[in-house]
């Protein structure tokens, strides 16, 4: 009692003090100047513009942009309870997915919902590497390694492993990539704006990750912005032709989302890939300029309806399996996605604070949570990887438990049989976009509801022309 006493007695002329300069004073005088600056350029406009000052080169934002243009809140599933009836149980319903169903060994999974590529020494800790593979592999997906090699820790923790075939260059030759269950190409990532450069310090590369890397002891390297040694598009398709040929695993090709999209889509189609990965802008990563992140790309959503759009069109969406990625991170937006046309969904950003659930507070408050994960972060040795690996497996478990109950309502018997007749917007021109039904507009005879369910687009404004024919 004394010290709150003691305290009111300090704060209290101080506040009527600048209670008074806020009503009185001219604004060039006034404390609540800040406030208006601050609605003018946003608090985070502010902040970045001190970074910058200080540090005089680009900076870097962990976990990808706070900029969300994905409408996927005015997108609603749609139930039946009369005319049809909901599914009689849940325990009828299927969550199975196949990446590559045409390739020698496909990649058949449990459930839709993959860990996205989140590299060991760019981006997370081997422990938490170990983590998310424990993780996913209890809850019967795949995990992903991201722009690095493979280690013998993620290998032997993951039931299924993907492994990205990176323009860094440290997972290649048939001692790596035969002991991945998919190979992903990585062309390009949503979080950096498509494909640049990013040099690695030898300074900030440890042993462990040197000998993972095959670099020598102070040896610099680099994500290059091009995959190094192919000069044109026919050096890049020969590359995905080639891997297909070498191995039975499922190969695909990972972009970022892009206004070329259907350009890039033309240039895949003439390779023998089995899947295609689309990396929506808002994507997370351990960290990228905020340029990048903010300000270049195509939204998840938009590149999702574009993409399904062109392989409809060009009699190429059964040939190819479709992962959509970039900022999804509740059950219903991974149901959204998959209605709209995407076969499984990778999540990164959420399923870090997931396996984290409990040990965030070992940072908090004196240091963001990132440093818990990441591969440079000061408290990365306090990860209890079984602790993690659980909740992780424990979110994924919660996800698809109520994505069943959306697919009860809907009275479907698979996550898969979604479509866009299961779909409403409320927004006209999300409607019209997306190929979907518009709320406003009441139904007529189920007839007429057919053309929404796998629809064939008008062509859109300079479309490519259909390359993969040529």
């Amino acid at each position: 009692m004394l010290m709150s006493w003691m305290l009111m007695k300090l704060f209290d002329p101080m506040f009527d003090e600048a209670t008074a300069k806020m009503f009185t004073e001219d604004y060039a005088d006034n404390p609540f100047l800040m406030a208006t600056v601050a609605e003018k350029m946003t608090p985070r406009a502010i902040i970045e513009a001190g970074i910058r000052a200080e540090l005089g080169t680009e900076i870097t934002r962990p976990l990808g942009s706070p900029v969300v243009l994905s409408p996927w809140d005015k997108i609603l599933l749609t139930p039946r309870q009369l005319f049809e009836l909901p599914t009689r149980s849940t325990s009828e319903i299927s969550a199975k997915t196949v990446i590559g169903p045409s390739a020698k060994r496909p990649l058949a999974l449990d459930i839709p919902i993959l860990i996205t590529g989140m590299s060991y020494g760019g981006s997370l800790s081997l422990q938490m590497k170990t983590a998310l593979a424990k993780g996913a592999s209890t809850a019967g997906t795949a995990t992903n390694t991201g722009e690095s090699a493979v280690t013998d820790e993620e290998r032997e923790n993951a039931r299924y492993l993907i492994g990205q075939y990176n323009r860094g260059g440290w997972l290649s030759g048939p001692e790596q990539l035969g002991r991945l269950d998919a190979i992903e190409i990585q062309l390009g990532q949503g979080a950096w704006g498509g494909a640049v450069e990013e040099p690695i310090a030898a300074n900030t590369i440890g042993e462990h990750l040197r000998d993972a890397w095959q670099l020598e002891k102070g040896q610099d390297t680099a994500v290059k912005a091009r995959m190094p040694g192919k000069e044109t598009t026919r050096d890049i398709i020969q590359m995905v032709n080639s891997m297909k040929e070498q191995y039975d695993v499922p190969v695909g090709v990972k972009i970022a989302g892009s206004d070329y999209i259907e350009y890039e889509l033309a240039v895949i189609a003439q390779t023998q890939a089995d899947y295609i990965v689309i990396d929506g802008s808002e994507g997370g990563t351990s960290s990228a300029p905020p340029t990048l992140e903010d300000d270049v790309g195509l939204p998840t959503l938009h590149s999702l309806v574009r993409a399904v759009d062109w392989l409809t069109e060009n009699g190429l969406r059964e040939r190819f399996t479709l992962i959509i990625t970039g900022g999804l991170v509740t059950p219903g937006q991974f149901l959204k996605a998959l209605a709209l046309g995407a076969d499984a969904v990778y999540i990164g950003t959420v399923a870090l604070i997931a396996a984290l659930q409990s040990q965030i507070v070992k940072a908090l408050p004196q240091a963001p949570p990132v440093q818990i994960a990441l591969y440079r972060g000061k408290l990365n040795d306090k990860v209890d990887v079984d602790k993690a690996a659980g909740h992780l497996a424990n979110f994924l478990n919660s996800c698809v438990a109520e994505m069943k109950l959306a697919v009860q309502a809907i009275g479907k018997n698979a996550v898969s049989e979604l479509n866009r007749s299961d779909l409403v917007a409320v927004d006209r021109d999300l409607a019209e976009m997306a190929g979907i039904r518009y709320a406003g507009s009441p139904r007529r005879q189920a007839k007429e509801e057919n053309r929404h369910e796998r629809r064939q687009p008008a062509m859109r404004e300079e479309q490519s022309p259909p390359m993969w024919q040529q």
